[in-house]
């Protein structure tokens, strides 16, 4: 896949229509393309934005007017009794009525709720895009600081890792390919050192091998970074030995 086609990939990474190829590998092309990054971004607000478009929510009384116009609805139309229904027919008739009414009421209230379900789901996904833009400009800026500064290590299971930290800005961003999937219920937590006390900065994303990470905090004083095995939801303090540790760069 050339440069070019990655650039045209935006509007598709932002409505999920990628392949988990096609995904990884514009992943891998959004942190050293800020444009795109950005781009991105503005595509998925965009679509959240369309999705609140077309919600509607229904009027608080329509259940109360359709429940209360069930025992009222005429079974004929007014003069075309020609011929009158047997007593049989004309129960099932009313029955069949109101077994139609009772549907619609039902079809009603579920395209109720189906209404405000969209409306929360587009709200999340706007809420979403929001961050996801704010983490890829602070991501973006970082890698692009005039005194950014990396520096790169093998991790297990031959995954690489490569971190970039600036102090004009006090972040770090880990950056990392080819990791392996973390054991079911568990996840890897990032940690800042603080001269061997080890300070949370954040989580990665269990379902992806390649991802850049915006560790989260300050970067202080800290003179490297680890990740350790954590319980999902992440630890207050290392539950367990790290499976790395990293020296920030000098």
């Amino acid at each position: 896949m050339t440069t070019i086609d990655l650039h045209r990939l935006t509007g598709a990474y932002a409505l999920h229509a990628l392949s988990d190829e096609e995904n990884a590998s514009f992943e891998r092309h959004l942190v050293d393309c800020a444009s795109c990054a950005q781009e991105t971004s503005e595509l998925s607000a965009t679509a959240a934005r369309l999705g609140l478009a077309v919600a509607t929510t229904p009027a608080s009384a329509s259940r109360e007017q359709v429940l209360r116009r069930i025992t009222t609805v005429r079974q004929e139309t007014p003069g075309t009794s020609a011929r009158t229904l047997p007593v049989r027919a004309g129960l099932k008739a009313r029955l069949l009525s109101r077994w139609a009414l009772a549907a619609c009421l039902a079809a009603a209230a579920a395209l109720g709720g189906t209404t405000v379900w969209q409306h929360q789901q587009a709200a999340d996904a706007r809420d979403q895009a929001r961050q996801v833009s704010r983490t890829s400009d602070e991501i973006a800026a970082v890698l692009a600081a005039p005194d950014a500064r990396t520096r790169a290590a093998g991790l297990a299971g031959g995954a690489t890792g490569t971190v970039v930290v600036s102090h004009s800005r006090d972040r770090a961003v880990f950056v990392v390919s080819g990791m392996a999937r973390p054991p079911g219920g568990k996840v890897y937590q990032l940690w800042f050192d603080d001269g061997g006390t080890m300070r949370s900065a954040g989580l990665m994303d269990p379902d992806r091998s390649d991802q850049a990470v915006l560790m989260r905090g300050g970067v202080d004083r800290a003179s490297g970074m680890g990740i350790t095995v954590e319980p999902d939801g992440g630890s207050k303090k290392p539950t367990s030995t790290p499976i790395a540790l990293m020296a920030f760069p000098g």
